[in-house]
């Protein structure tokens, strides 16, 4: 999958109260890229996700995937695209407390009506290490535990992206850097483009090409 963002702008409210949250970024993401993004709270990290995987749109500029404007889908195309594309990880676990580790991994593929992927999932859970708690809700889980779970659910639709929002924000920093690890290996291993929004240097500088964005403003630090 090549990603390609062409003065992509988004600003909010007029007159005295126009922000723009994102400046006439330009850039290009190519297949198995490991990128991070980083900026201070309130720089324009989370608007520039947002735009990046189609949860809102641009006020100008253009974003295509292998060739494709995914602002030109409909809502349904949209949708679609999302579910079998990309995989979102966040710093809020966001499992369902009555399901167990492997229901909650399962429940996107359920809800597209897909069958899981047994193979797949058994190579996936086996690199998290979490095959042995797939039968576990997830209050009888550590919190590295659940964001494993988090991120194999973000995965079993097999997608060519992984958007990962502050991933270790809720973690120590052990936990942290085992997630992180994961992250990394099922990148390389299954050849996911990798984009993780953060604001801590250790984790930007894991990163193969360093964004730093700071008031809009998005410049590539490391190519």
């Amino acid at each position: 999958m090549h990603i390609e963002a062409k003065e992509l702008s988004k600003i909010y409210g007029t007159g005295e109260s126009r922000v723009t949250a994102l400046d006439r970024a330009s850039f290009e993401i190519m297949p198995g890229d490991f990128v991070s993004i980083m900026g201070p709270s309130g720089s324009g990290k989370s608007t520039l996700l947002h735009l990046l995987s189609g949860l809102d749109h641009p006020t100008s500029g253009s974003l295509t995937y292998d060739g494709r404007d995914i602002y030109s889908f409909q809502d349904k195309e949209l949708s679609a695209f999302r579910r079998r594309c990309i995989g979102f990880i966040f710093q809020q676990f966001n499992l369902l407390p009555v399901l167990t580790a492997r229901e909650n991994i399962i429940m996107p593929l359920l809800l597209d009506k897909k069958q899981p992927d047994t193979a797949y999932l058994d190579q996936l859970t086996k690199l998290l290490g979490i095959g042995d708690r797939l039968t576990h809700l997830p209050h009888e889980l550590s919190g590295g535990q659940q964001q494993r779970v988090a991120i194999a659910r973000a995965l079993a639709a097999q997608p060519e992206i992984i958007f990962a929002d502050e991933p270790t924000g809720n973690l120590d920093s052990k936990s942290g850097s085992e997630v992180m690890d994961m992250l990394e290996s099922i990148q390389k291993e299954l050849g996911k483009i990798l984009v993780v929004i953060t604001h801590d240097n250790r984790i930007a500088d894991r990163a193969d090409r360093q964004f730093m964005i700071i008031d809009g403003i998005l410049t590539e630090v490391t190519a």
